[in-house]
């Protein structure tokens, strides 16, 4: 599709999403290459001139229309500054901006240490500013920063894949992990589309019976990924050891998010799903999977793909997803050349993120999830990375805005600036949760038109609940200060 400015596709489903019930907007999905088919449609469906077919209905006669360009669908919006521009109401709208956020930083609802960066993305022009190179522990806003690289390093489109090889010995087979966070072993995953171990059994079993077999024995290869499983946090509900080889993200239900008691073992449990799935095909496997080194070089029985980068990358921002994190760090540092561990994964993320023009100095991402309190970034770094997603010249960053929830209505922001919030549909944006740590970082639509980036970082906050509603009204202030 043509590049348009990215503010103009961030604003558009912003206001579409105004103009819906919040039933529908809960009703997102599924995901699509980085770009989310409920919000097409949703934008589509804000005009009656185009886009999805909202027509008469079976019977009507009525032909489905040519979809509005953007600025058809976007023009109460305003027009935009051209990048490296600065809008001419530039500083009343700084100053007003100022006004507005200084005594709402003052809340002691935010602890003692507070940071504050908001940014115009078409020119980079900094609006607000508060300790903004201070590096702080970010929590979950250091998602942000495993997306831009993740994406950087692998680009949108790239699949991970979960293979099933021949072993060296005939009637040996064996599946190896490559680290897809999507696989499941659901015939339909509740969480969206994904690497499928039941299309894999289904493939295995037509190519085994096809050269003759119906017994094997299993192998499952999870060496891609080095160093410790377990993130230095130790067992947490909140996120499974990390393996190269896992289904379901290691959960014994049903659930696709929030904390839940996970596998102690994911890539075992994998192979022992496989197997029944295998055997519901007519393939027999002997004895008990078995941890197995694929042979090198040897072409797969079968292949599973994972859902694109982009999709990844949208599903780990909107739900706060600590095992897509993770994966994505590996595969970043994979692509890297670096190790497949959690400081492989620093290492390339730090290199990434430099690679972008992004000042990392006195940063740490010491994980890929924001779990581990040894992260730090600066609220600077997180408009930063907002800024330079929104380029036109980085489309390859675009789910990385595309991906934030949107307030009021999806994800972790489902339930905040909801309702009468003048930021609500407005403001798209990644939460930060940890002991005596909140922080929001996202993107915001203000009153003139422009597409603005902030980031509000704290500690030692009292308690979450207040610390998240002074956040909101933070945030609420930059959507409507001019």
């Amino acid at each position: 599709m043509p590049l348009v400015k990215t503010w103009q596709l961030i604003a558009g489903s912003a206001v579409a999403g105004l103009a819906l019930s919040v039933a529908a907007v809960a009703a997102a999905g599924p995901w699509d290459s980085g770009q989310r088919k409920a919000e097409r449609d949703r934008a589509a469906s804000w005009s009656r001139t185009g886009g999805a077919d909202h027509g008469g209905g079976p019977g009507s006669g009525a032909l489905p229309e040519a979809a509005p360009s953007a600025p058809g669908v976007l023009g109460a919006i305003g027009p935009g500054v051209p990048r490296g521009q600065s809008a001419p109401a530039a500083p009343a709208a700084a100053g007003g901006l100022a006004a507005a956020l200084k005594p709402l930083l003052a809340d002691p609802a935010l602890g003692t240490v507070r940071t504050a960066s908001v940014v115009d993305t078409a020119t980079g022009q900094v609006l607000y500013e508060s300790g903004a190179r201070d590096a702080m522990t970010p929590a979950s806003t250091v998602k942000i920063a495993t997306a831009a690289a993740a994406l950087a390093a692998l680009g949108p489109e790239h699949r991970i894949r979960t293979t099933v090889t021949p072993d060296a010995a005939p009637g040996q087979i064996v599946l190896v992990g490559g680290g897809d966070p999507s696989l499941t072993a659901k015939k339909k995953s509740p969480a969206g589309s994904g690497g499928s171990l039941v299309a894999l059994a289904g493939d295995t079993a037509q190519a085994l019976k096809a050269a003759g077999t119906d017994t094997v024995t299993l192998g499952y290869d999870d060496s891609l990924y080095t160093g410790p499983a377990r993130h230095p946090i130790g067992v947490n509900p909140n996120i499974a050891p990390v393996a190269a080889l896992t289904a379901d993200e290691g959960r014994p239900d049903d659930s696709t998010s929030g904390p839940v008691d996970r596998s102690d073992d994911p890539a075992r449990d994998a192979a022992r799903a496989f197997r029944t799935l295998l055997a519901e095909r007519g393939i027999k496997v002997t004895g008990e999977p078995a941890k197995a080194k694929a042979a090198a070089g040897v072409q797969p029985l079968a292949v599973t793909l994972s859902t694109p980068v982009a999709g990844l990358v949208e599903r780990m921002l909107t739900s706060s997803d600590n095992d897509i994190a993770e994966a994505l760090a590996r595969q970043t540092a994979l692509a890297s050349g670096r190790p497949a561990s959690f400081e492989g994964a620093e290492q390339a993320v730090t290199d990434r993120l430099t690679a972008l023009g992004i000042d990392t100095s006195g940063s740490r991402f010491a994980d890929g999830s924001g779990l581990n309190r040894a992260d730090k970034i600066s609220a600077g770094l997180l408009t930063g990375l907002l800024t330079k997603a929104a380029d036109p010249q980085r489309p390859e960053l675009r789910p990385v805005l595309t991906g934030l929830p949107v307030a009021g209505f999806t994800g972790t922001l489902k339930a905040r600036n909801s309702g009468s919030s003048p930021a609500a549909g407005l403001l798209r944006a990644k939460t930060g949760t940890l002991s005596g740590v909140n922080s929001l970082s996202g993107t915001v639509v203000d009153p003139s038109g422009r597409l603005l980036a902030f980031a509000f970082l704290t500690a030692n906050t009292p308690g979450p609940e207040g610390a998240e509603k002074a956040l909101d009204k933070l945030a609420a202030a930059v959507a409507t200060a001019s």
